[in-house]
């Protein structure tokens, strides 16, 4: 089994975590690797791979949040890798191994005892000038929002051909069930099972109550017209990738052709997951 590790060098004691994993795989069919420039931070440079997403591997395994998750499911872009999330982090929804079970976790990896969820993957595309240029994939959410000056953003909002609405607000978030926990939340968006093939938009402290949370269909195409005069916008995707704006722009958002791939385990329930991370 070919299996690349991406650890988070920033999480206290991902060393000590990533020797764990090489002692348990040490005398089983597997080889793994690491990216060459982490390898290297940890001592272990004869582990390294440059341009590690180039090379066919079974799984990747990420060692952080979700965030560092998030991270590995861009990297690989739309060469899409299952991969299994080992939770250093607070939250963790989407890495789906906590420490106290991790050998456990990686024999059921070994013997084949785990299934792979198919998310639901967000494409930005940017309209300028009447080209359209693709942007990034994101599996948790495509967010227009300012830098610098706390000013309010001028927004359109269109669904397909249908212009919704023109508006105030700090930004917004098109998001997909999977990234519905996490900044469409806490901008009052609702929490959707990963397994609803749907698109959410949610903005961000809108400057008028016309405007509320809308979920639309995975076929929709969502158009995000930036009409503001500076030029202090951004769009972000998974809050790893940013692109500047310019007035006039407009993001399209869509379902991608390809679909993120997360390990899961059986034993795994989302509601109980849910209970116990944001309710307990």
């Amino acid at each position: 089994m070919e299996i690349a590790i991406f650890p988070n060098l920033d999480k206290p004691d991902v060393g000590g975590v990533v020797r764990r994993i090489f002692r348990f795989f040490a005398d089983k069919p597997a080889h793994l690797m690491m990216p060459a420039r982490e390898a290297a931070a940890l001592g272990m440079q004869e582990y390294g791979i440059v341009d590690i997403e180039r090379v066919p591997v079974d799984m990747a395994l990420s060692l952080g949040g979700d965030g560092t998750l998030l991270g590995v499911c861009q990297r690989y872009g739309s060469h899409v890798v299952p991969v299994c999330g080992v939770n250093l982090g607070t939250l963790g929804f989407m890495a789906d191994i906590e420490l106290s079970e991790l050998e456990d976790r990686l024999g059921k990896i070994l013997c084949g005892n785990y299934y792979i969820e198919k998310r639901l993957l967000l494409a930005g595309w940017l309209r300028r000038k009447g080209k359209d240029t693709f942007l990034c994939h994101a599996i948790n959410d495509v967010v227009i929002t300012k830098s610098g000056a706390a000013r309010m953003l001028h927004l359109g909002l269109s669904i397909n051909e249908t212009h919704l609405i023109d508006y105030k607000a700090d930004g917004i978030i098109v998001s997909t069930p999977t990234g519905s926990t996490a900044y469409s939340l806490s901008a009052g968006g609702p929490i959707m099972h990963p397994a609803i093939q749907a698109l959410l938009v949610t903005p961000i402290c809108a400057h008028t109550f016309n405007i509320r949370p809308l979920a639309a269909r995975d076929t929709d195409v969502i158009h995000l017209h930036i009409a503001s005069v500076h030029q202090d916008i951004l769009v972000t995707f998974d809050g790893q990738e940013t692109v500047p704006l310019l007035p006039g722009d407009e993001v399209l958002v869509r379902k991608a052709q390809e679909s993120a791939k997360i390990v899961k385990f059986e034993d795994k329930d989302y509601y109980s997951e849910l209970m116990t991370k944001l309710w307990n």
